[in-house]
């Protein structure tokens, strides 16, 4: 099989998605800044988690350069990784709403973790289904050091959300940070 029906579909959900986000934040029934100071949580949720969303996009955009082929395996890990990010909007919204309450906050990291984990299994899927391309997404993935970092990130944020919510929030958006930093490996070897 092809892979446009497979990119098609998964920039479609993607985009469902950050809709379905924006359409969560509720207008002030104010028209003074202080009408906006309580959708200040909600609004800096909705750009950590825009940006998450951005992330994997632009990654997985990268990565389906190097596919050829594709599975019935790969469609279903594929599946495995829109299903985390579809529960995006609800933590995200859950947590903004809650003034980034402990539970909320510790739950945005188990969705950001189980997107983390969905997303490993899509490139292994991808690289054991695939030759040629996918022995270079390998090369390209290399050591992966922010593939492992991030999801030891999210595992330490889940616990400490419950101690400290700064905490674990400066721990998501650490993660974020480093992944913000433009990835040019795939790029670098696809380009070789």
């Amino acid at each position: 099989m092809g892979k446009g029906r497979l990119e098609a579909f998964s920039d479609g959900v993607i985009a469902v998605i950050i809709t379905i986000m924006v359409l969560e934040m509720k207008v002030p029934h104010g028209s003074d800044w202080q009408a906006l100071q309580p959708l200040l949580p909600v609004f800096l949720s909705y750009v950590l988690s825009f940006i998450y969303l951005g992330i994997y996009w632009n990654n997985h955009h990268h990565m389906l350069h190097t596919v050829q082929r594709v599975s019935g395996g790969i469609l279903w890990a594929n599946l495995h990784l829109l299903f985390w990010l579809s529960l995006v909007p609800f933590v995200t919204g859950w947590m903004g709403e809650n003034n980034f309450a402990a539970l909320p906050t510790s739950l945005y990291g188990v969705v950001l973790l189980m997107a983390a984990l969905a997303y490993w299994i899509l490139q292994n899927s991808i690289i054991s289904v695939n030759g040629g391309n996918a022995a270079l997404l390998a090369k390209a993935v290399g050591h992966d050091r922010k593939g492992k970092i991030s999801p030891l990130l999210y595992a330490i944020a889940i616990p400490v959300a419950f101690w400290s919510q700064w905490l674990a929030g400066a721990l998501y958006v650490a993660v974020a940070v480093m992944w913000l930093i433009p990835d040019k490996r795939i790029e670098r070897v696809m380009t070789e």
